[in-house]
């Protein structure tokens, strides 16, 4: 076997692993976890049932979804520019519009996830890892914001996590866009504005 045919079997390999991972999420935001079905994956990926059940059936699916979620580049390149910057309200507005990126590209999942979680183990253990890596990330804002001297009289990086936490968690943004219909920009705007009147002095 050459490894040209290597190479191409590679590739194949990977577009068709990709195509599952797309198909998977369209279903599950627009028929949520559950009522997504293997076959339903299979036939928009264009693919054997066996082989979305090879590639981790709607559990193993979901999984992806999380994880690539969690290592988003968007999360990874805030975290460089967060050591980098000095003025505790750029910190704060790198917050915001990582938030806001991460629901543009991931908003599905985390609603999906949110949806299955409180009746699915698997799912309910993706929400806590998914959830501690997230709070992690604003636990680091948090320092470096006590470490610039930054926060209100009485508030510690403890305090400011879950501040944090309550504008940038999961229901900031699912409350201001799904329930009141704003755009992302515009709760993004509000979020930013709240947040930094909350925590800093």
């Amino acid at each position: 076997m050459t490894t040209g045919t290597q190479g191409r079997r590679a590739d194949y390999a990977e577009a068709t692993r990709r195509a599952i991972i797309d198909a998977a999420r369209e279903l599950f935001a627009r028929k949520g976890f559950f009522g997504a079905k293997v076959d339903e994956i299979a036939e928009l990926a264009r693919v054997a049932p066996g082989t979305v059940y090879a590639a981790g059936g709607k559990h193993g699916l979901l999984q992806i979804l999380v994880d690539e979620w969690g290592t988003s580049p968007i999360l990874q390149d805030s975290r460089t520019r967060l050591a980098e910057l000095t003025d505790p309200r750029e910190v704060l507005a790198l917050v915001a519009s990582a938030s806001r990126a991460i629901r543009e590209d991931h908003g599905s999942v985390i609603r999906v996830l949110l949806a299955a979680a409180p009746h699915d183990e698997a799912a309910a253990e993706g929400l806590r890892d998914a959830t501690k890596r997230y709070r992690g990330t604003l636990a680091a804002v948090a320092e470096r914001l006590h470490g610039l001297g930054a926060l209100a009289e009485g508030k510690d990086a403890r305090q400011a996590t879950d501040v944090l936490w309550f504008y940038f968690g999961y229901n900031g943004y699912l409350c201001l866009t799904e329930d009141n219909g704003w755009s992302l920009a515009k709760a993004e705007r509000w979020l930013l504005g709240q947040c930094a009147v909350a925590l800093l002095r």
